[in-house]
């Protein structure tokens, strides 16, 4: 379905799963495949279903930002920049979930910056990827990996990884659908290893 075109959120909504589902599932796919990522770009060219009057409110936003020199802010005065800050807000949600309509990603793409908060959608990226990984670690056959006493770099990476997520856990620091998330992809991670564990007395 992605090598045809479709966003992650329609394959969720195809498949009944949450959407990071999808994205993990992808990850694993574009790391087999590097040729997925630009087959799913060419046919979702050609699938955009965007209204006149949305592809021109982005030519609006886009003049805007050129002419001023900068993005519109989402606490100024005047209602009209407030307006096309929230229409901003709105398109980084969407490139963060990975269901950006393809004419608004080659269109956005004069003016980069409009992307605003990339640490942030790269911290997120890279905790999917992460997952990613934990998913066929687990798969191919391996217990849990350590942060301490690893066997390889990978491990450690993982272990590391996997002991944080456990003690944001612990502490109610960890977002409930980084939970949900976990509980679906690897089920039994809060635990983690029991083998090799002295008997508690």
């Amino acid at each position: 379905m992605y090598r045809l075109g479709l966003s992650r959120k329609r394959i969720a909504e195809l498949v009944r799963v949450h959407p990071a589902v999808v994205g993990y599932h992808l990850v694993i796919a574009r790391r087999r495949e590097p040729e997925l990522e630009a087959e799913h770009q060419a046919a979702a060219g050609a699938r955009t279903s965007l209204s006149p009057r949305s592809l021109a409110r982005m030519e609006e936003v886009i003049a805007w930002i050129s002419a001023e020199g900068r993005l519109p802010r989402g606490h100024a005065e005047n209602r009209g920049e407030r307006s096309m800050a929230r229409w901003l807000s709105e398109r980084r949600r969407e490139a963060a979930e990975g269901i950006l309509d393809p004419a608004y990603r080659d269109g956005l793409a004069r003016v980069p910056e409009w992307a605003g908060k990339h640490r942030a959608a790269a911290g997120e990226a890279r905790w999917h990827d992460r997952l990613a990984q934990l998913v066929e670690f687990r798969h191919e056959g391996h217990d849990w990996p350590r942060h301490h006493d690893y066997d390889s770099e990978r491990e450690h990476t993982l272990g590391v990884w996997i002991h944080a997520q456990r003690y944001k856990r612990r502490r109610g620091d960890l977002d409930p659908t980084r939970i949900r998330l976990l509980d679906e992809a690897v089920p039994g991670w809060q635990a983690g290893r029991t083998r090799g564990r002295p008997p508690r007395r």
